[in-house]
């Protein structure tokens, strides 16, 4: 069903610069595969699956920007999703009270600038990338960040209060939890990546919450496309095609052909938003750094689902599994 969503994320694609070919990026970013890895098992992020691959989103997502960059990115990547094994897992998965321990702790190894000692890897994995990235931005950026950190704290919450109380989540109200569970941060490390820093009066600007709030939609439901055989087998209803099946009573295969329609659909809404883009910048009258940067930080997330498509579809973070004959009932 993945290779069904390529011409209808299609449209998301930046104007200017062709696609880069799988066997560019594979030929360019060979040698960045061994040092994610290696910096991902020294570090004790490594999980019992096969390695994710994150080089090759990051590949896509970036294919002109510096190696050492995007080495960093793929690395936050690769702790990204460890956290989010981690939140996957009972008992912590099903604790609001955990979760917020467990932010409380990396909060604090990034107040600190370190971990504690015998802090959990991932403590210490995130202490190390902070120092990495921090300094290659400005204070606002940091805040964002931070923010955007927040922000999953409270998505994860709220998860963890569903599988707690045997729930699945509205309908309506659950793009807006995706979003914040699903590592928003992740946006926020284009601008260092590209070497760049937004203006801080664009993020309230009706055009890029279009468009930010789009590209995080158009990936997070393809990943929920490729999780969902995963989702289900373990129980988890934080997945788009269980949500609405639940809703309308769907089985899996007809709830995730409705979900692949609302992604060709939430593609159209980022591409309009791209388009709508350069009229913004006109009224906001930036200077012509900031503009530049902007239009920088768009094109990247234009691409982006078309980029972690392409990852899904060869990555082995989601095994193939068959898909089941009945979505879960609430409660």
């Amino acid at each position: 069903m993945l290779y069904s969503l390529g011409d209808r994320v299609a449209v998301s694609a930046p104007p200017a610069g062709p696609a880069v070919p799988r066997a560019d990026v594979r030929a360019r970013f060979d040698d960045l595969a061994a040092r994610v890895d290696e910096w991902t098992r020294t570090r004790g992020l490594a999980g019992p699956r096969p390695p994710a691959r994150c080089e090759r989103l990051a590949a896509r997502l970036f294919p002109t920007a510096p190696p050492d960059r995007v080495e960093l990115f793929a690395c936050w990547t690769a702790w990204a999703f460890a956290l989010d094994d981690l939140l996957d897992e009972d008992p912590l998965g099903g604790s609001a009270n955990s979760v917020h321990a467990l932010f409380d702790d990396l909060g604090g190894a990034l107040r600190r600038g370190g971990a504690r000692p015998g802090a959990r890897p991932l403590e210490a994995a995130l202490a190390e990338l902070w120092r990495a990235t921090g300094r290659l931005q400005g204070r606002a950026w940091r805040r964002r960040f931070l923010t955007s950190l927040e922000e999953q704290r409270a998505g994860c919450a709220q998860e963890a209060v569903h599988r707690r109380m045997r729930e699945i989540p509205d309908l309506r109200g659950y793009p807006s939890l995706r979003r914040r569970a699903g590592a928003p941060f992740l946006f926020d490390l284009i601008e260092p990546v590209l070497g760049v820093e937004l203006p801080g009066s664009l993020f309230g600007t009706p055009c890029w919450t279009a468009l930010a709030e789009a590209a995080a939609d158009t990936v997070a439901w393809c990943n929920d496309i490729a999780s969902y055989p995963r989702e289900f087998g373990r129980g988890d209803v934080h997945n788009h095609v269980t949500v609405l099946g639940a809703a309308y009573g769907f089985a899996p295969e007809r709830a995730a052909r409705t979900v692949c329609e609302r992604i060709g659909l939430r593609a159209a809404d980022l591409a309009a938003a791209g388009r709508a883009l350069p009229a913004t910048l006109d009224l906001m009258r930036y200077e012509p750094t900031e503009r530049l940067a902007a239009e920088r930080v768009a094109r990247v997330l234009l691409a982006a689902p078309r980029a972690h498509l392409d990852w899904l579809i060869e990555s082995s973070r989601y095994a193939t599994a068959a898909w089941p004959e009945a979505v879960p009932s609430p409660r």
